[in-house]
């Protein structure tokens, strides 16, 4: 046989370009993971093109490593070939480890492949050599050389794996996955070297006609260096990639947190809402159920808390409430919770059972609320009522418990406050004066006692008027004016709301007619209530009323609350995308107190979103709402959407809300709503 030598310093270096090359094809397959659909494959391809070239590019390093003492040389259509079999076997590979789940089967696969892809490119890169007589291979090396390039690959596929799953300690993992597939490529190379016997008087007959070494190894270096840069180049992509991907995912999950948190939580008291204590409820009911056990529903109301408002002003009274949270908070049990259920009134829901232990709370509770107040300098007083249900006997789910809680609290109430009552059927005495509600109610559109007031929307800063908001009014015949408050909730109880929402919309059209009519170019905001919204006549309704009174549709921007948008999205997607057509805008009213998807906020065809008034009231004071209201606009700023503030009543706000980019705001404090005769500007 011939006797072979190596030069150890190619051998290094072999070994060098190997790992380098590994590491670029790491890199580009962490982009492979988190990249979708054409810019996969592009990454797929430049990964398996960085491999295959560098395991390529290793071979022949290694063999110019190697000397006979003969003349060699290399057949250019087998050399082509073991590079096109090194990249297809490295781009099968590099997709097998970068699916969603590398089970046992597609990574013994994939390692079977990659491996056969390293010995299949090295053994047709030695038949390029094309020996006379033919090479021959010690069967125990050449074994040994598949086996190491299978195991050692099949390692370096689980680490690749291992890599997309977890992110901490990603460069020392990318780092030893890259020193494997190094190893594998030269431990399998110099293990097949090693099986190569070349008998004596062999000749090359590719020396003749091939690729001469000199050639190759100005080749080699210019593909060496190729791998060098692309290795530098993805790493450092790579690297910046990672650290920008995660800051936008930090952010988007704390977007996402901060939004759940202020879908399920009170903006003023930070208390659970509405929608929390129902599921909390809800909790409990499956939990008395397997347990067969009880519960409680306490349900206050603040006596006196109207008249400090009205006189000490929102501020105080909301200092108040926030206060009187705490109050109720420090008198449960951690287990138990406090919501507020809007306005003034609180519910606690309580594990405690016995009747004597509820009373016990209940007066506990009390006593903490009537003690004095010290706000802002003034000394404050209040009581509270408590109505109480218990379930299973008061009520067999959350809606049950909760209007018998009720019924107890309003029969304290007429029976003298500061106290609390447990539920007795007898209570519901009250019906009959919320039938009469609903029979006046009835006729009130008939009679023409409907009437609405408009407030006025002002371009930021301090621009002109560009439109109103249409609210409605009921001026009962014996009661006098009645606000929205008293009685929007029974309309909707009832499905009256119908029949106020369509008169609403079509006097808010005839009277923005009327004022364009006069040369003002204003626009309409009218409110949908969730069953005017989803009711099937809403689009031919809003049509017809546009072509009565002869409006262009984006003069008439259609107003509906964000959780009611979020309360059926594909069903609210068809809805809107239907008023969409219809050429009228859109208004996502009360943003910020439900939980809206950013995949779906940013689907819905809406034109604006509208800042709850809860989180305007305390903008200047409260840094939180100060940070909420920032996400908020900046949200919208990146949706490409205007962005309305409500409930502005000082010159703080106002500034405030400039300096963040608000486009247009509506408050007592530019203007209350007046009758359409008393609007300002229409003296101009």
């Amino acid at each position: 046989m011939l006797d072979s030598s190596y030069s150890a310093i190619l051998v290094v270096f072999s070994l060098l370009v190997a790992i380098l090359a590994s590491y670029t094809a790491l890199s580009m397959a962490s982009q492979i993971s988190t990249a979708r659909g054409k810019t996969a494959v592009w990454w797929l391809g430049g990964g398996a093109f960085s491999m295959g070239l560098g395991i390529w590019s290793m071979h022949f390093i290694g063999m110019l490593a190697f000397s006979l003492p003969i003349e060699l040389g290399y057949d250019p259509g087998l050399t082509l070939l073991s590079l096109l079999v090194a990249i297809a076997s490295s781009a099968f590979a590099l997709w097998i480890a970068c699916r969603r789940r590398l089970t046992t089967r597609r990574l013994v696969v994939g390692a079977l492949v990659m491996g056969m892809g390293v010995a299949g490119m090295h053994y047709l890169g030695m038949e390029a050599m094309m020996m006379l007589p033919r090479i021959v291979y010690d069967p125990g090396w050449f074994a040994l050389s598949l086996l190491i390039a299978v195991t050692a690959s099949g390692a370096a596929l689980w680490i690749t794996a291992y890599l997309g799953r977890h992110g901490a300690h990603r460069t020392t993992l990318k780092i030893t996955a890259a020193i494997v597939m190094g190893c594998a490529i030269v431990g399998m190379h110099y293990s097949g070297m090693a099986a190569a016997r070349f008998p004596v008087g062999s000749i090359c007959r590719a020396a003749h006609f091939g690729v001469d070494t000199d050639w190759l190894s100005v080749l080699v270096t210019m593909v060496t260096v190729a791998v060098l840069g692309i290795a530098l180049i993805v790493s450092a992509l790579d690297s910046r990639h990672a650290s920008r991907t995660g800051a936008l995912n930090m952010s988007l999950h704390k977007a996402n947190k901060a939004l759940e948190h202020m879908a399920l939580h009170d903006a003023l008291t930070r208390l659970p809402n509405r929608a929390l204590l129902e599921d909390r409820i809800e909790q409990a009911r499956q939990t008395a159920l397997r347990n067969k056990s009880r519960f409680t529903v306490l349900f206050m109301d603040l006596d006196g808390f109207k008249s400090v408002n009205d006189v000490y002003g929102h501020t105080v009274g909301d200092e108040l409430l926030i206060e009187t949270a705490a109050r109720i908070r420090s008198g449960i049990r951690a287990e138990d919770t406090v919501a507020r259920f809007g306005g003034d009134e609180f519910v606690v829901l309580s594990q405690i059972e016995a009747a004597e232990d509820i009373a016990t709370l209940a007066a506990k509770i009390v006593e903490l609320v009537s003690r004095p107040y010290r706000i802002r300098g003034f000394e404050l007083r209040l009581s509270t009522s408590i109505g109480i249900a218990i379930y299973p006997e008061d009520g067999l789910d959350a809606q049950a418990l909760l209007i018998n809680a009720d019924a107890a609290l309003y029969y304290r109430k007429d029976t003298g406050r500061n106290g609390y009552s447990f539920f007795d059927p007898s209570m519901n005495a009250n019906a009959e004066e919320h039938l009469q509600m609903v029979q006046d109610l009835r006729q009130a559109v008939e009679k023409g006692e409907l009437l609405l007031h408009y407030q006025p929307r002002f371009d930021d800063p301090e621009g002109p008027i560009r439109g109103a908001e249409a609210l409605v009014r009921w001026q009962h015949p014996h009661r006098g004016l009645i606000q929205p408050d008293d009685f929007i909730p029974t309309a909707e109880k009832t499905g009256l709301i119908i029949d106020i929402d369509n008169w609403v919309l079509d006097e808010a059209c005839r009277q923005l007619k009327q004022w364009r009519d006069q040369g003002r170019d204003w626009t309409i905001s009218v409110h949908l209530s969730p069953l005017q919204f989803a009711h099937a006549d809403l689009i031919q309704t809003v049509r017809s009323a546009l072509k009565r009174h002869e409006l262009p549709p984006n003069s008439l921007i259609l107003e509906i609350t964000e959780s009611t948008a979020m309360r059926n999205v594909d069903a609210s997607m068809v809805i809107l995308k239907q008023l969409d057509d219809l050429g009228v805008k859109i208004s996502i009213d009360d943003f910020g107190t439900g939980y809206s998807s950013l995949l779906y906020l940013k689907r819905l065809p809406a034109s604006e979103l509208k800042i709850d008034r809860g989180f305007i009231k305390e903008l200047v004071r409260d840094t939180e709402d100060a940070a909420i209201v920032s996400a908020i606009i900046a949200l919208g700023k990146a949706l490409q959407l205007k962005i309305v503030a409500e409930g502005v009543e000082t010159r703080a706000q106002q500034e405030f809300l400039s300096e963040l980019g608000c486009d247009a705001l509506q408050g007592y404090l530019l203007g209350h709503p007046v009758p359409a005769a008393e609007f300002p500007g229409l003296d101009t």
